[in-house]
């Protein structure tokens, strides 16, 4: 009886100790010994967490991209504008030789703030129109998937305006019209991946959520239950040690008897 007391008391100060230990950590799994099941799913989850919440980051950080590239495409729209504007005006067969010449120049330096744009819009020391990204992976996904979003490449040449020239007699506007379509098109399709980073984004805020929640019902303390099971084990405790005292001075008193 003796031991089989001393046996409950000792269990009682492990139990105490574990419930001190949950409420000072605010975990209820602090090792696999609390509870190994519970330990290997918390984990898995906070795995999961942190690779969503990096697939957000991720994904900010791809729009960050898409913003220059997109403003950078802008001044290319208007350049290319300009140029068929002046175009059409070279077309009249009203100006001179020396007229389309003056002409010629400000759509050399138009091709010029075209070529200057591409080759000088980076985005993390990284060009992001020259077409030597090429496609640009983001790992929106917590296992490092997602989308790739294909560059594009607005060299003079990669829009077909590098040898446009209105002092020839043969020069044709629907070379810019063709430019300003693959501009465009391309400027559609960037917008369109941007929105895709949105809906993304929302994704997995919205799971991150979710899975930080389940994560925490699984190993945070319950601190109203915790405080009743410490009140308990206290009170426990305490009969119990009441208990071994009666014990002992029983023992005594019989010893005494005996003795006497």
């Amino acid at each position: 009886m003796g031991i089989s007391s001393i046996s409950y008391l000792s269990k009682q100060n492990r139990d105490m100790y574990r419930t001190y230990r949950s409420l000072a950590s605010g975990k209820r799994i602090n090792t696999a010994s609390d509870n190994a099941a519970g330990l290997a799913i918390a984990n898995k989850l906070k795995t999961r967490v942190g690779g969503t919440n990096v697939g957000i980051s991720n994904s900010k950080t791809s729009q960050n991209m898409l913003n220059v590239a997109d403003g950078a495409i802008g001044s290319v729209t208007d350049s290319l504008q300009r140029i068929r504007e002046l175009g059409i005006q070279a077309s009249n067969g009203l100006y001179s030789a020396s007229d389309r010449s003056a002409i010629q120049a400000e759509i050399d330096q138009l091709k010029e703030s075209i070529g200057g744009i591409t080759s000088q819009t980076k985005f993390n020391e990284m060009n992001v129109l020259d077409g030597s990204m090429g496609s640009s992976h983001v790992a929106s996904n917590a296992d490092g998937g997602g989308m790739n979003i294909d560059m594009p490449q607005f060299s003079l040449e990669g829009l077909g305006i590098a040898d446009f020239d209105v002092t020839s007699n043969n020069f044709d506007v629907s070379a810019i019209d063709k430019a300003l379509e693959k501009v465009s098109a391309k400027r559609s399709y960037l917008g369109a991946a941007y929105n895709g980073l949105d809906h993304n984004i929302a994704y997995n805020t919205y799971a991150a959520y979710n899975l930080t929640a389940a994560q925490s019902r699984i190993e945070d303390t319950d601190y109203t239950q915790g405080a009743m099971d410490l009140k308990k084990q206290q009170v426990l405790n305490t009969y119990s040690i009441m208990m071994q005292r009666k014990m002992i001075n029983n023992a005594d008193g019989q010893v005494r008897m005996m003795l006497g």
